[in-house]
């Protein structure tokens, strides 16, 4: 009996929460009939602790999302013996591109020129190129980031140019809804103006999903999908 007690005690906390995120995507994939794998599981650790990333790292969970710099930093170098993959999915800040392009091995949220050129030379000499999503306001949002659909063309050849910079997709975070078929017309916008330059620019990268709409976002072709509160509960404030 004291042994029984000693093995639930030492259970993995996110064991049965990672576990049911993987099978709704594999349903989800499924569904959509496409290749299973085809769909990278991206953790939102932001405002988590770092022994909660560590656990979630013990059940194979490499990727994961943080949206803020300076809690991002001791994060990062806390784990660096794990060999995780960093995701970078905030708002960029100019006096932060530094920090950002120092540290991190994605970055989802590009949405201008000047952003992209900061990140491709400020890109430390000896690291790999900088994998780089074009944010895309497909909403039209005035309180969210990203380029207008407009502009997504124009940006993709800039980062596709700079050499610091490998470009491999494009990211939104379509405006919250409930219903299913509302949330596969937002996901399907982004999703028409991937189609449209992923052979072009060899694209293979569709970041968008969250733990509300990650079914929906699968469906309409997703690859990527940030989940967050599926996985670690209400967020910590």
């Amino acid at each position: 009996m004291l042994k029984y007690i000693a093995s639930i005690g030492n259970m993995n906390p996110f064991t049965a929460s990672f576990q049911a995120v993987l099978q709704q995507i594999d349903q989800a994939v499924r569904a959509a009939g496409r290749p299973a794998g085809s769909v990278r599981l991206l953790a939102v650790s932001k405002t988590q602790p770092v022994e909660r990333i560590q656990q979630l790292a013990e059940l194979g969970q490499r990727d994961f999302g943080e949206n803020y710099v300076q809690e991002a930093l001791p994060k990062i170098k806390m784990l660096l013996d794990l060999d995780l993959i960093w995701h970078y999915i905030g708002r960029i800040q100019s006096n932060k591109t530094a920090e950002i392009a120092r540290v991190f091995d994605w970055v989802h949220t590009v949405d201008r020129d000047k952003t992209a050129h900061r990140l491709h030379e400020q890109r430390p000499t000896g690291r790999m190129p900088l994998n780089v999503c074009v944010q895309v306001n497909i909403s039209g949002e005035t309180s969210k980031s990203g380029a207008p659909p407009d502009a997504v063309e124009s940006l993709l050849g800039t980062v596709s140019h700079l050499s610091n910079l490998r470009l491999r997709g494009l990211m939104a975070l379509p405006a919250p809804e409930t219903d299913t078929q509302r949330q596969r017309v937002a996901c399907g916008v982004l999703a028409k103006i991937y189609t449209r330059y992923q052979d072009h620019y060899g694209l293979d990268t569709l970041s968008m999903g969250t733990s509300a709409d990650m079914q929906a976002a699968i469906l309409e072709g997703a690859t990527c999908v940030r989940i967050g509160t599926a996985l670690f509960g209400p967020r910590r404030r």
